[in-house]
Parts: structure tokens; C-alpha cells; sequence
């Protein structure tokens, strides 16, 4: 059974980058596609966006598009969450998970979770 960690997170202002990780033990992250989910206070936790387990496909949420790069370096088990141009409304405790899928969307779709990581971004 695979275990995820995320790193990464913070407080930036408005306009800033982060760079989220999500590191996999127990596993091997190649056989997963992998995704990034995130949940504000008093929200649902909502898609960001996944990774098929190649790399080759991707998939984003339409709020994040443009800004957000998902991306996995197989060599270091670890996937990626590249954030520019970051708003206030990307606030969030952001988590990563584990699919068998080929690019799962949904959150029934995801085997495994981190803990998740505090984004904050002050305006």
C-alpha cells in the first residue's frame, strides 16, 4: 500500500508561485496516475488536476488552467503541482492521491491519499 506526502505549501500573496510535492513510500508511483484535489473551509473537496501514470496526458480543473502544471518524476517517486499566478481564492489545503485509473477525475476514483498541505494566499 502506497503512502503520500505532500510538501510544499505556505502562504504567498497574491501573483506568487508555489510548488506543491507529493512524495510516495510503500509503492512505486509509476503504477498510479496521480492527481491533486483541494478543500477550502466549508467547501467540498474539489478536482485540480491529474496525471496519467506516463505522464503524457493531463487534466486540470478550468479554475486552475493556465496557471497550474501537474507534473512526475518517476526517478524521485514524487509528483508535482507547479502553482502561478496564485489568488486568494486558491486557498486551500491541497491533497494529493493515488489512482489505478488511467486519468481519474472524481474522488471515488483515487485508492490513496495524503494528508494534505496548507496553501494560503493573502491579497
Amino acid at each position: 500500500q502506497v503512502q503520500l506526502v505532500e510538501s510544499g505549501g505556505g502562504l504567498v500573496q497574491a501573483g506568487g508561485s508555489l510548488r506543491l510535492s507529493c512524495a510516495a513510500s510503500g509503492g512505486t508511483l509509476s503504477s498510479y496516475a496521480m492527481g491533486w484535489f483541494r478543500q477550502a473551509p466549508g467547501k467540498e473537496r474539489e478536482f485540480v488536476s491529474a496525471i496519467s501514470r506516463s505522464g503524457g496526458t493531463t487534466d486540470y480543473a478550468d479554475s486552475v488552467k493556465g496557471r497550474f502544471t501537474i507534473s512526475r518524476d518517476g526517478t524521485k517517486n514524487t509528483a508535482y503541482l507547479q502553482m502561478n499566478s496564485l489568488k486568494p481564492e486558491d486557498t486551500a489545503v491541497y491533497y494529493c492521491a493515488a489512482s489505478f485509473r488511467i486519468l481519474p477525475k472524481p474522488r471515488y476514483e483515487y485508492d490513496y491519499w495524503g494528508q494534505g498541505t496548507q496553501v494560503t494566499v493573502s491579497s
